[in-house]
């Protein structure tokens, strides 16, 4: 009986093979070309060695140069598309926008973060989506709206400040800002989110309960391979990750009412900032719910996007630029010379960062050297796609290498090389189109219908906290210490070992 089953299962697999291969024989011309695939588990076999983020991107590379700039790895069921091509880039993304805008169906984390796909950054490309998007940009991103929270901006400032100075204190002069630079960020963003500048008790409450979540359901993505096996496996995460759900909405509940309550009853005396993302998105209607607003669920997963959106990726790049300051102390210098030039002995105002073109040149050259992603989000085809010769086939994965764009040696005079002065004038980033609608040089924030509708605010945000910064500090490098550049992965592209650095006030800095 034993052999009967036995013969029966290996008669099985090999019919399933044998399909396999012949339906993968009669695609193959179809598909941008990539490494074989083996039955049920696809690439995994040639990508065993390489989930870790600094293995992934090297062997991506040796299959960009084996394959060229656009292959195919099968990850799971569906084929996933990389292309790491800028002008291939510009042509999906920017002349073709429209075939390549949806997003593909989300990985279990991915579902639980974006109520399922009832966020901005995951939602299907169509009315939902454009009615999300409009209201954010017109609303709250608008340079008008952005203007309103000037003053924020100086009070976070203020905290940042004053941590800064604290740690010094208390560490011999020597601080990582990392924890710094992200509660500094997040506190604006909860600020712009919820309309109220909170205690710093609150804010941390709402940090935990957002940290502490985004964390546990990042480990869920395991589920992408054979779902239906490993959720039974998973059973306890999917019940944490639900609970920790829960302990996000009870703290974002009572901040939400609070504002729906300000809306009914202006409350006189009362210090308040018009127009909080919280206030769009009561107000919104989106056309499938039939004259209903969103549900509570849809909100707190919206707020959650916003405050993860703003805060990791704009932390990470002030890192890696105070970091690249303290590496390239001359640099450093050049930037405090100029911003002291234009100020005198006065605070910073936001109009002055448009008389400082060094700076400007510092951050964009932060943002092209260490780009927070490595990859854009995943975008997807909504219908088979004919590109450059390939059908790319509806629902693919379709990925962006960012790095690679921006590290390209035939754009960019040793690309490795951190040197802001190639965005001044006579430099080969000198009016680089960072929204990559004209072409593609580098593309951070992504390109063409998704990209990042905060753009405008990182980039003002990294100007103005990385001048107050030069401003206030002279950023040198600790005794002993080399300023380590390898990278490693978390919820964007950090430092492996994050900057340890000697803080020195400057004595021109205005308290």
């Amino acid at each position: 009986m034993e052999s009967l089953l036995l013969c029966f299962l290996l008669a099985l697999f090999l019919s399933v093979t044998t399909v396999f291969v012949l339906f993968s024989s009669s695609n193959k011309s179809k598909l941008p070309p990539g490494p074989p695939a083996l039955p049920f588990v696809g690439n995994l076999f040639w990508l065993r060695r390489s989930f870790r983020f600094h293995h992934f991107e090297p062997l991506l590379r040796q299959y960009r140069a084996r394959y060229g700039p656009i292959i195919t790895l099968r990850i799971g069921s569906v084929p996933a598309i990389f292309i790491s091509d800028r002008l291939l880039a510009h042509k999906a993304l920017v002349e073709h926008g429209a075939s390549f805008s949806d997003r593909p169906i989300p990985l279990p984390a991915a579902r639980f973060l974006s109520s399922n796909q009832h966020v901005i950054s995951a939602a299907a490309y169509g009315p939902f989506w454009r009615v999300l998007r409009r209201s954010l940009i017109s609303d709250v991103l608008h340079p008008s709206r952005v203007r309103i929270y000037a003053d924020g901006r100086r009070w976070v400032f203020d905290i940042l400040s004053r941590d800064l100075r604290a740690r010094s204190k208390s560490g011999d002069g020597v601080v990582d800002p990392k924890g710094s630079f992200q509660f500094a960020m997040f506190c604006l963003l909860v600020l712009m989110c919820f309309g109220e500048k909170l205690d710093e008790k609150s804010i941390r409450e709402i940090e935990t309960a957002q940290r502490n979540y985004l964390l546990h359901v990042g480990r869920l993505n395991s589920l992408v391979f054979f779902p239906e096996i490993l959720s039974f496996f998973l059973r306890k995460s999917l019940k944490k990750a639900r609970e920790l759900r829960r302990r996000q909405k009870e703290v974002f509940d009572p901040l939400i009412r609070t504002r729906m309550e300000q809306r009914k009853y202006e409350k006189q005396g009362r210090e308040r900032f018009v127009c909080s993302y919280i206030d769009t998105l009561l107000d919104i209607e989106p056309p499938e719910n039939g004259g209903k607003k969103l549900s509570e669920d849809d909100v707190v997963a919206l707020c959650s996007e916003f405050l993860n959106a703003g805060t990791d990726t704009t932390s990470t790049a002030l890192q890696w630029i105070i970091a690249e300051l303290v590496k390239n102390q001359g640099i450093q210098t050049k930037l405090a010379e100029e911003v002291d030039g234009v100020l005198g002995d006065r605070e910073i105002r936001e109009e002055d960062l448009q008389k400082m073109p060094y700076l400007k040149a510092v951050v964009m050259e932060g943002l092209r050297r260490h780009p927070p992603g490595h990859f854009v989000l995943p975008h997807s085809v909504s219908e088979d796609v004919k590109f450059e010769g390939y059908l790319i086939p509806k629902k693919a994965v379709i990925n962006f290498t960012v790095a690679d764009m921006a590290w390209d040696e035939k754009v960019w005079e040793e690309p490795i090389e951190f040197r802001p002065e190639r965005f001044m004038t006579g430099g080969e980033g000198f009016g680089v189109d960072i929204t990559g609608s004209r072409e593609i040089k580098m593309m951070p924030f992504g390109a063409g219908r998704r990209i990042c509708p905060g753009l405008g605010l990182a980039v003002l945000h990294l100007e103005y906290f990385v001048a107050n910064l030069v401003r206030e500090f002279e950023w040198r490098m600790v005794e002993g210490d080399e300023v380590d550049l390898s990278e490693k992965m978390e919820f964007t592209v950090v430092m492996k070992n994050p900057l340890r650095t000697r803080l020195v006030p400057r004595s021109k800095a205005v308290d």
